[in-house]
This record gives structure tokens, sequence and C-alpha cells, in this order.
């Protein structure tokens, strides 16, 4: 009997996905991440064509500094080649978030800033 597409769905095939896995270098692994942060951040900004909809600062927040905090704790392990954009990203996150904000947070204590000191406009 074979599964339909509802039940193998329901099931995923776990040793099938760990050899995906397996097979992708860290630095595809981390940039990947890194990427993912990035995107919902945009999102959380109200930087997307819907803006507002989905904007919500304390969710930006969390998003950029765990985007600071991985590539702070990376740096060392992924290329320039991959990590500078990544860099130039999060600071336009971080000033998105300091343009948005109605209170303005202090310099070096904006989201993803105790990894990367302040940011300036």
């Amino acid at each position: 009997m074979s599964e339909t597409p509802a039940e193998s769905s329901a099931n995923p095939d776990f040793d099938a996905m760990a050899r995906d896995i397996a097979e992708v270098p860290a630095v595809e692994v981390i940039v990947t991440v890194a990427v993912n942060l990035m995107s919902a951040a945009a999102v959380k900004l109200g930087l997307t064509e819907e803006g507002e909809d989905h904007k919500d600062l304390d969710e930006a927040r969390k998003l950029v500094h765990a985007l600071a905090g991985l590539l702070d704790a990376t740096a060392t392990e992924i290329s320039s080649f991959h990590a500078a954009p990544l860099r130039d990203g999060l600071k336009s996150l971080q000033l998105a978030f300091r343009e948005a904000s109605l209170v303005p947070d202090e310099p070096g204590q904006g989201p993803g800033e105790k990894y990367t000191g302040a940011v300036y406009g």
C-alpha cells in the first residue's frame, strides 16, 4: 500500500533529511540561517510590501540581536566573502530599527549593538 501525500508529509523521512544535511558545508548552513534571520527581521520591521501589516519591533529586536550574535560567533569561521554582505545587511537592519523606533535606543543599546558596537546613520 502506498502512502498518500498527506501521510508522507506527516511522516518525514528523517534518515534522508539527515543524509541531506550531512552533505551541506557548515558555512552554507550558517549563511542560510543568517539570511533567514535577516528576512524575518525585515518583515518584522515592516520593510516588505505589506509593511505595517506585519510590523512588530519587539520581534524584530530579537531577530536582529540573534543575527548579530550569530555573525559575531562565526566571524572567524566564515570567510569575509560570506561575512561582509551579512554584516552590511545587519547594519541596514539595525539602522532601519533605529528609524522605526518611536523612542530610539541610546547608541550602543540597540538590537545587536552589544556585538557590533554603536550603529549610526
